[in-house]
């Protein structure tokens, strides 16, 4: 009973805590004269990526590896296939050729090295250290090249009440996260679910809500380039970053299922996400649905 309260919980604040995370963001993008999708690829996308890095990190001093790499392997798929095609669903997402042709081949690359990297059975220090390099790489790219892509309208609300917004939204969304992953967990286990399975779906489906919730309250609004930016941004932070820090801390053991088959999932919804955001340069509704159902059939090989 307390696991389904806590679960409960963790939903109504992700609710709250995302539609203020994202009113926050527009108004700091329209505030300093950054365009949408740069904010939602470092303060949205980032920001809502701290449960995976507090997950993956709590996992990995726990001694429990599966959990520790599942989560970002897991959240990464469900980012792509759930989430964005959750968001296509309630408002076609345009892409920015420009934006999406730069940012979209930081995501490539990042998710081939961690594949390359995973093939060897773990995420040593060094690795750490290379992802780190690459994120620091990716951020100074990312504010250089996007500062003015687009024509904005005229703040609504003053910086203060801007920060406000999304200091508050970003606190009650990972309040909310945790809630849900310690009750969701606490669940699952009472089912004697492996380790890894748990990593990849229990703990990366709720990991990956604040961005869910963050994208759909963005394609609700009209800010798809909020929603797209935060699923390219927080796929980036969790490879670059959070495996970074987490390897850097303390080196992650890869299991064997997620080698063989988890990996080449998320590497295959990586390229499907290039795919369909080159054809027309716009998410469609019906291209949402066949990514939620590629979602759906992900879980059902995996048991859930």
């Amino acid at each position: 009973m307390t696991d389904i309260l806590l679960v409960l919980g963790g939903f109504i604040a992700l609710l709250f805590g995302g539609d203020y995370l994202v009113r926050g963001a527009v108004s700091f993008a329209r505030r300093w004269g950054v365009s949408p999708m740069v904010i939602g690829l470092t303060l949205v996308g980032f920001g809502t990526s701290v449960p995976e890095l507090l997950t993956s990190l709590q996992a990995a001093l726990a001694g429990a590896p599966g959990i520790a790499v599942g989560n970002v392997i897991g959240s990464n798929i469900a980012n792509i296939l759930l989430i964005l095609g959750t968001a296509a669903l309630i408002a076609p997402i345009a892409v920015s050729r420009d934006t999406f042709a730069r940012d979209g081949a930081v995501l490539v690359a990042a998710t081939g090295l961690c594949i390359a990297l995973a093939l060897t059975g773990s995420f040593s220090r060094g690795n750490g250290v290379v992802f780190l390099i690459g994120l620091g790489g990716f951020l100074i790219f990312a504010l250089r090249g996007g500062g003015n892509d687009e024509d904005l309208p005229p703040a609504t609300s003053s910086l203060g009440l801007a920060a406000v917004m999304f200091i508050g939204g970003l606190l009650v969304t990972l309040l909310g996260a945790k809630l849900l992953v310690v009750g969701a967990v606490g669940m699952a286990r009472g089912f004697g679910v492996s380790e890894a399975v748990i990593g990849l779906t229990v703990v990366a489906i709720g990991t990956s809500l604040p961005e869910l919730v963050t994208s759909v309250v963005a394609a609700r609004k009209g800010h798809s380039d909020i929603a797209l930016g935060n699923i390219i941004g927080s796929n980036i932070f969790n490879i670059l970053g959070i495996l970074g820090i987490t390897a850097l801390v303390k080196p992650i053991a890869v299991a064997a299922e997620i080698i063989q088959f988890d990996i080449w999932v998320m590497g295959a919804a990586t390229v499907a996400l290039l795919a369909v955001c080159m054809t027309g340069w716009r998410i469609t509704r019906a291209e949402g649905g066949v990514m939620l159902a590629a979602y759906v059939a992900y879980l059902a090989w995996l048991g859930v």
